[in-house]
Protein backbone atom coordinates (compact mmCIF):
# COMPACT_ATOMS: atom_id res chain seq x y z
CA UNK A 1 0.00 0.00 0.00
CA UNK A 2 2.94 2.50 0.98
CA UNK A 3 4.46 1.99 -2.88
CA UNK A 4 0.82 2.70 -4.04
CA UNK A 5 0.68 6.10 -1.57
CA UNK A 6 4.08 6.95 -2.63
CA UNK A 7 2.93 7.13 -6.44
CA UNK A 8 -0.28 8.93 -5.75
CA UNK A 9 2.01 11.53 -4.08
CA UNK A 10 4.41 11.58 -6.99
CA UNK A 11 1.49 12.17 -9.47
CA UNK A 12 -0.05 14.83 -7.42
CA UNK A 13 3.58 16.87 -7.85
CA UNK A 14 3.23 16.60 -11.49
CA UNK A 15 -0.20 17.65 -11.79
CA UNK A 16 0.86 20.53 -9.64
CA UNK A 17 3.86 21.15 -12.17
CA UNK A 18 1.51 20.89 -14.74
CA UNK A 19 -0.90 23.31 -13.54
CA UNK A 20 2.00 25.91 -12.52
CA UNK A 21 2.53 26.10 -16.49
CA UNK A 22 1.10 28.87 -17.92
CA UNK A 23 0.53 27.20 -21.17
CA UNK A 24 -1.56 24.34 -19.54
CA UNK A 25 -4.28 27.20 -18.97
CA UNK A 26 -4.96 27.69 -23.05
CA UNK A 27 -6.34 24.08 -22.96
CA UNK A 28 -9.66 24.72 -21.31
CA UNK A 29 -10.02 20.26 -21.48
CA UNK A 30 -6.75 19.43 -20.08
CA UNK A 31 -6.90 21.92 -17.31
CA UNK A 32 -10.02 20.76 -15.78
CA UNK A 33 -8.98 17.39 -16.04
CA UNK A 34 -5.90 18.17 -13.98
CA UNK A 35 -7.83 20.56 -11.18
CA UNK A 36 -10.25 17.21 -11.07
CA UNK A 37 -7.41 14.86 -10.78
CA UNK A 38 -5.56 17.19 -8.11
CA UNK A 39 -9.12 17.32 -6.08
CA UNK A 40 -9.04 13.56 -5.97
CA UNK A 41 -5.57 12.87 -5.19
CA UNK A 42 -4.93 15.68 -2.63
CA UNK A 43 -7.35 14.04 0.44
CA UNK A 44 -4.93 10.81 -0.12
CA UNK A 45 -1.85 12.47 0.15
CA UNK A 46 -2.83 14.19 2.97
CA UNK A 47 -4.10 11.53 5.06
CA UNK A 48 -1.26 9.80 3.56
CA UNK A 49 1.73 12.55 5.46
CA UNK A 50 -0.40 12.62 8.31
CA UNK A 51 0.31 8.72 8.32
CA UNK A 52 3.79 8.89 7.92
CA UNK A 53 3.38 11.52 11.20
CA UNK A 54 1.88 9.05 13.17
CA UNK A 55 4.03 5.69 12.61
CA UNK A 56 6.93 8.48 13.09
CA UNK A 57 5.85 9.50 16.24
CA UNK A 58 5.00 5.47 17.15
CA UNK A 59 9.02 5.09 16.30
CA UNK A 60 9.63 7.81 19.01
CA UNK A 61 7.00 6.75 21.72
CA UNK A 62 9.18 3.02 21.03
CA UNK A 63 11.96 4.73 21.69
CA UNK A 64 11.10 6.34 24.65
CA UNK A 65 9.92 3.28 26.83
CA UNK A 66 13.43 2.53 27.39
CA UNK A 67 13.95 5.98 29.45
CA UNK A 68 12.33 4.80 32.90
CA UNK A 69 10.86 8.47 33.44
CA UNK A 70 9.22 8.92 29.90
CA UNK A 71 7.66 5.29 30.12
CA UNK A 72 4.05 6.48 31.37
CA UNK A 73 4.55 9.58 28.68
CA UNK A 74 5.68 6.97 26.35
CA UNK A 75 2.91 4.49 26.64
CA UNK A 76 0.47 7.37 26.29
CA UNK A 77 1.80 8.64 23.00
CA UNK A 78 2.21 4.85 21.60
CA UNK A 79 -1.25 3.93 22.20
CA UNK A 80 -2.39 7.60 20.33
CA UNK A 81 -0.35 6.74 17.59
CA UNK A 82 -1.16 3.38 16.88
CA UNK A 83 -4.52 4.68 17.13
CA UNK A 84 -4.21 7.45 14.93
CA UNK A 85 -2.60 4.53 12.39
CA UNK A 86 -5.49 2.69 12.55
CA UNK A 87 -7.47 5.21 11.70
CA UNK A 88 -5.93 7.09 8.73
CA UNK A 89 -5.38 3.15 7.08
CA UNK A 90 -9.02 3.20 7.37
CA UNK A 91 -9.54 6.27 5.46
CA UNK A 92 -7.17 5.46 3.09
CA UNK A 93 -8.58 2.13 2.05
CA UNK A 94 -11.86 4.36 1.49
CA UNK A 95 -10.18 6.83 -0.64
CA UNK A 96 -8.47 4.40 -2.47
CA UNK A 97 -11.76 2.71 -3.17
CA UNK A 98 -12.68 3.36 -7.46
CA UNK A 99 -14.62 5.81 -7.93
CA UNK A 100 -18.28 5.95 -9.47
CA UNK A 101 -17.93 7.66 -12.67
CA UNK A 102 -21.73 8.37 -12.69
Amino acid sequence: MLEKLQKIEERLREVERQLADPAVYTDQQKLARLMREQKELAPVVSVYHALLRAQQAQEEAEQMLSDPELRELAQEELQQAKSDIARMEDELKILLLPKDPN
